[in-house]
């Protein structure tokens, strides 16, 4: 386990029950042919479902860095910090 692998797994997260980044797919399909996002997010929240041909985000492990969003060049990432209480709780020391 490398350091990042080592960091993440000591990271608490206190989940909304609505999500602080909303996909939208009918962007992230019709214009995005590179899933960017699913290589970047060092949480891997995106995964690229070939069945499908979506790319499924699971907010639930969001280390909240902004990498996502950066990387997304079409648009397709509605991106906001999670309400006061919620998201990721890093350790301190």
């Amino acid at each position: 386990m490398n350091i990042a692998e080592e960091k993440i797994v000591f990271t608490a997260f206190n989940p909304d029950i609505k999500a602080h980044i909303v996909l939208n797919d009918e962007i992230c399909i019709s214009k995005c042919k590179e899933r960017y996002c699913t290589f970047v997010c060092p949480a891997s929240c995106f995964v690229y479902e070939e069945e499908s041909s979506k790319v499924v985000f699971s907010f639930e492990g969001c280390l909240e860095c902004g990498t996502c969003r950066i990387s997304c060049e079409e648009g397709a990432l509605d991106w906001n910090h999670p309400e006061g209480g919620y998201g990721v709780v890093f350790r301190l020391g």
